[in-house]
């Protein structure tokens, strides 16, 4: 690590208003003449040590990694590192778009709740009333088990076709969502009796999003554009269909292989939306958490369902990972030392995500990478750990 910013990103903007209000006043500093008692009125924050963490990551013509702490909705620190295209060398900046993986289900969740809040869906309804020639084993997963993680469904991803992993980019077969759908038609039987265990499912996710289009009678990523994101501003973010839409100012996915970096942005199932098909950025993903802080889309008491830990008569919640946690409706909700938290990560091919909510401290960490060397999540909690009031 390096106590400098990389060239491309010689600076720090600091925000002197609230995400969606209008500008009170906007400073850019140069970073190596920012004193450190200015960053500490800014929330008791010393925005070098955050850039320390994230400036040696990446030059200007590596993939790289976007960050953004915000403190009670003001932003604290706010950086790009790297390049979003290595064709074109764009640079990382918060109007860039990432995939988000997993983060996405924060959004599918937030969907179904509000077609409960419209009366159209409730969590107790069955696979099988939404899909009548579902299999028997279907009438016993509710959207609740499908939110929680607990409806016991096989991994679509295992029950794919092989293909050929040295086939031309462009060429990959992916998978659709409504071929994941005939996939599980297609099965007898559970991993075990829906509600028993919990089991991390992007089968189940994928299902949700086809919930979602089948109620509303809208495609997903068209419900989350009414729904979600034109109301909050969050102009750049989409659920991302190939041929069908587009992503301004994306950023693409690679791996590092054989000492040189290689785009590896699309694989086999990033087709499928529910589960991880939303592309959002810094700019957006702060419109996000101010909307969640300040109840735009549903009220307090309406989304308490979120954030009730699952509860499970065999066992505990285990991330994939192997750690114990805790989850609500498409989010993880075990404390980090003692904070309260709402967090998630996304992984996928080529992107790694990350984003820390840390309620009772009114502190929010993301981080978004175009590459898939980098643990977003360590790094959020690692920025979070200078943020966060001591013991």
């Amino acid at each position: 690590m390096h106590d400098t910013i990389p060239s491309n990103r010689a600076s720090v903007i600091l925000k002197n208003r609230s995400v969606r209000g209008a500008p009170a006043g906007m400073i850019l500093l140069l970073f190596m003449a920012w004193p450190a008692r200015a960053a500490l009125a800014q929330g008791k924050v010393d925005v070098r040590q955050i850039n320390s963490l994230f400036a040696g990551i990446a030059s200007d013509r590596d993939p790289g990694v976007a960050v953004l702490v915000l403190r009670n909705g003001r932003t604290i620190f706010e950086c790009g590192y790297g390049a979003a295209d290595l064709a074109t060398m764009r640079p990382i900046d918060a109007r860039t778009n990432f995939r988000l993986a997993s983060l996405t289900k924060q959004f599918t969740a937030m969907a179904v709740m509000l077609l409960v809040r419209d009366g159209k869906l409730s969590y107790g309804t069955a696979l099988t009333d939404i899909f009548p020639d579902f299999p028997e084993y279907g009438r016993g997963i509710t959207v609740r088990n499908l939110l929680q993680h607990t409806s016991g469904l096989l991994d679509y991803e295992s029950l794919m076709p092989g293909y050929d992993p040295g086939a031309p980019h462009d060429d990959i077969p992916q998978i659709q969502d409504e071929e994941v759908l005939e996939l599980l038609k297609r099965q007898t039987t559970t991993k075990f009796p829906p509600g028993t265990r919990w089991d991390y499912s992007n089968s189940g996710y994928v299902l949700l999003g086809l919930i979602i289009a089948r109620v509303s009678a809208r495609p997903f990523d068209e419900f989350l554009q009414e729904r979600i994101f034109r109301p909050l501003g969050m102009e750049g973010s989409v659920a991302y269909r190939k041929r069908k839409n587009d992503v301004a100012n994306r950023a693409f996915g690679h791996s590092m292989r054989q000492g040189a970096w290689r785009r590896t942005d699309q694989s086999p199932t990033s087709a499928t939306l529910g589960d991880g098909g939303v592309y959002s950025s810094l700019a957006d993903l702060a419109r996000w958490d101010q909307a969640l802080r300040e109840h735009a889309l549903l009220g307090e008491e309406e989304m308490q369902a979120a954030l009730t830990p699952v509860r499970v008569a065999e066992g505990s919640v285990v991330e994939p990972g192997g750690a114990h946690a805790e989850y609500g409706f498409g989010w993880f909700l075990n404390p980090y030392k003692g904070h309260p938290r709402m967090w998630h990560y996304g992984e996928t091919i080529g992107f790694r995500t990350a984003i820390q909510r840390f309620t009772a401290d009114g502190l929010t960490v993301i981080v978004l990478c175009n590459r898939s060397d980098l643990d977003a999540s360590a790094l959020a909690l690692k920025a979070a750990e200078l943020c966060l009031p001591g013991p």
